[in-house]
């Protein structure tokens, strides 16, 4: 027999899976901004973002292309952008006035030592204060948030014919994947110095 019982129908953008709304409102409920970090297929994009009765609004929006103009010629998704794109995103909070936020994943879940927790650490040594568990084996380790990974790798096949291949978008821009620990430490320097609007 058939039920009479009307079917619920999910909001719409629970439907289109842009929003959990369940964890929504455990992150409002803490009542301080969300830095909110999105993982596209070419960057890295963080907003800070407050809740207000008629909707979000966007305090500062930072992405990984920002980069650019402190020399960053390398992939702008991989763990040393991911970290340099939390450190921007901090200072332009900072020039803002905000000095704590609590980070919002969105659908993404952190995982251990994956690209959210180094955007997590650059935020935090970026001067944001962002609540987050005293378990430090979450963050990826140095070597890998400077890009030694890709440096070593560029080293291993370097004179061979996947070289090339592999390292084709670095070559285009200019960019020496070898020196990338060089860089990723010259940027994360201009990011320190310099006061960001």
């Amino acid at each position: 027999m058939k039920s009479l019982k009307p079917k619920t129908v999910p909001f719409r953008r629970k439907r289109e899976l842009k929003t959990n709304y369940k964890k929504r409102l455990r992150l409002l409920f803490a009542r301080k901004p969300r830095l909110t970090v999105r993982f596209t297929n070419s960057r890295v994009i963080a907003q800070l973002i407050v809740f207000e009765s008629k909707g979000d609004k966007i305090l500062a929006g930072v992405d990984s292309y920002g980069l650019r103009k402190y020399g960053w010629n390398f992939s702008l998704k991989n763990f040393p952008a991911a970290y340099l794109t939390g450190v921007l995103a901090a200072k332009k909070a900072l020039s803002k006035g905000v000095k704590e936020a609590i980070l919002d994943a969105g659908f993404k879940t952190p995982i251990a030592k994956g690209k959210v927790y180094a955007f997590l650490l650059g935020a935090l040594d970026g001067g944001l204060n962002v609540p987050h568990g005293d378990d430090k084996e979450v963050f990826p380790d140095k070597a890998r948030i400077s890009g030694k990974h890709v440096a070593d790798y560029a080293k291993s096949l370097k004179g061979k014919e996947g070289y090339n291949l592999r390292f084709a978008e670095y070559l285009k821009n200019k960019a020496v994947p070898e020196s990338i620990e060089a860089i990723f430490e010259q940027v994360k320097q201009k990011l320190a110095q310099e006061k960001v609007k």
